[in-house]
C-alpha cells in the first residue's frame, strides 16, 4: 500500500488568499519525496470555497512537479463536462512533458448542480457528456490524425501536441462516489478508480463491483482503487482529535453548502439518492467521519489499527491519498502529522 497527499481547498478569502493557501501547499509538496509520498493530487472545481480555489489541477501540478523528482502528479479530477477534449488533451501532454512522465490523470463527472448551472450544462447530460469527452481524450493522447464525431464535441485530422511523454499515454484514474455503474465502468476500461469512503459498508461493495468488473474485463491483475482519507497523525490522542475536529467539522459544512441544490429542489436521473446523500451530510461531523473509517485520527498506534480495521472490514485499496491541510488547518501541524504518519505508520504497510 502506498500514500501520497492529495489537496482539496474548503477555504475562501475570508480564511487566506489563494496566495496563501497554495504557498502553504507547495511547502508540504517539498517534503513529498524525502518523506516517501508517492503522490501530488489535487481536485477540479468552481464558484465555491468547496474546491474553488483549484478551477485547473494541471497548473498547481505543473508547479509541484517542480519541488518533487520522484511523486507522481495526479488530477483528482478533471471534469471533462466543463471542458474541451482538445484544450484538455494538450494540457495532459504538456503536464507529462513537465513532469518527466509522471502524470496521472483522473477524470470525474462533476456532482455540483451550481458548477453546471454557470458553465449551462444540463445536468442529465453529465454521463454522455463525461463518456464522450473521456473517449475522445483518450484517442487524442494515444493517436495522431485524430477524427471523432460526437454529440457535444466533433474535430477531423487533428494531432494534439504536446505528445505524451508516457507511452500511450499517462494512466488514468475514474473518480466514483455510490455509482455501481462508474465503479463498474472504470474496471471495464481498465482504468483506476478514486473515491472517498463515505458510506463505510457501501464502499465495500463499490470496491467489490470493481473488482469483479476488472476480472471479468479479462484484465490482468486487479486493478488500483485509491481513496481519499483525512489524516492527522500526532502523539497525543486528545489533542490529535482536538487539533483535527473544527477544521474536518469546517470542511464537512462546505460540502454541505456547496451541494446544497440536491435538498432544495435540484434532481436529475444522473444522480439518484443525491438528495439523500447531501441531507446526511447536515447531520455529520469529525465523530461520525472517524466511526466509519473515513478519517484516521490519533497517534501513530492508533492509525495503524485503523488501517487494520480499514482493510480487514472494507477492504484492501492500492492507494490512500491524505487531505493534511483540510479547512483551514494550521500549515506546520499538517507538515508535522505528515512527518508523523512517514516515520511511525508507513514502514508497518511497506508493500
Amino acid at each position: 500500500m502506498e500514500f501520497g497527499i492529495h489537496f482539496f481547498p474548503s477555504v475562501g478569502p475570508a480564511q487566506k488568499s489563494g496566495e496563501q493557501y497554495f504557498e502553504e501547499c507547495l511547502q508540504l509538496v517539498d517534503r513529498c519525496d524525502e518523506l516517501d509520498y508517492r503522490h501530488v493530487r489535487i481536485v477540479e472545481h468552481y464558484f465555491h470555497r468547496y474546491g474553488g480555489y483549484s478551477p485547473n489541477p494541471l497548473i498547481f501540478l505543473a508547479a509541484a512537479a517542480q519541488r518533487t523528482k520522484k511523486a507522481r502528479v495526479i488530477t483528482g479530477a478533471n471534469l471533462p463536462v466543463f471542458n474541451s477534449p482538445l484544450k484538455l488533451a494538450g494540457e495532459i501532454g504538456m503536464i507529462d512533458a513537465i513532469s518527466g512522465g509522471r502524470a496521472e490523470i483522473g477524470f470525474g463527472r462533476a456532482f455540483l448542480p451550481l458548477e453546471y448551472e454557470r458553465f449551462g450544462v444540463d445536468l442529465d447530460e453529465s454521463r454522455p457528456r463525461f463518456d464522450e469527452g473521456l473517449e475522445q481524450i483518450r484517442l487524442l493522447l494515444e493517436n495522431e490524425n485524430v477524427s471523432s464525431e460526437g454529440q457535444f464535441h466533433s474535430f477531423k485530422n487533428t494531432t494534439s501536441l504536446p505528445r505524451p511523454t508516457q507511452k500511450p499515454r499517462p494512466s488514468f484514474w475514474v473518480a466514483a462516489v455510490s455509482s455501481p455503474e462508474s465503479f463498474a465502468g472504470a474496471a471495464r476500461m481498465g482504468h483506476g478508480v478514486m473515491g472517498v469512503p463515505l458510506f463505510g459498508p457501501k464502499m465495500k461493495e463499490m470496491m467489490g463491483i470493481y473488482r469483479e468488473a476488472w476480472k471479468e474485463a479479462g484484465h490482468p491483475g486487479k486493478g488500483k482503487i485509491m481513496l481519499m482519507f483525512h489524516m492527522f497523525c500526532w502523539p497525543d490522542e486528545t489533542e490529535a482529535h482536538d487539533l483535527a475536529r473544527e477544521h474536518i467539522n469546517d470542511y464537512i459544512a462546505s460540502f454541505a453548502e456547496a451541494a446544497n441544490d440536491w435538498v432544495s429542489g435540484t434532481a436529475s436521473d444522473a444522480y439518484p439518492g443525491y438528495d439523500k446523500l447531501v441531507a446526511n451530510l447536515a447531520n455529520d461531523n469529525f465523530e461520525n467521519t472517524l466511526a466509519r473509517g473515513a478519517a484516521w485520527v490519533g497517534t501513530p498506534k492508533t492509525i495503524i489499527e485503523q488501517i487494520k480495521e480499514f482493510r480487514s472490514t472494507i477492504g484492501d485499496i492500492e492507494v490512500g491519498s491524505f487531505q493534511v491541510n483540510f479547512s483551514n488547518m494550521p500549515v506546520d501541524l499538517a507538515e508535522k502529522s505528515l512527518e508523523n504518519f512517514s516515520r511511525d505508520v508507513m514502514p508497518h504497510f511497506k508493500d
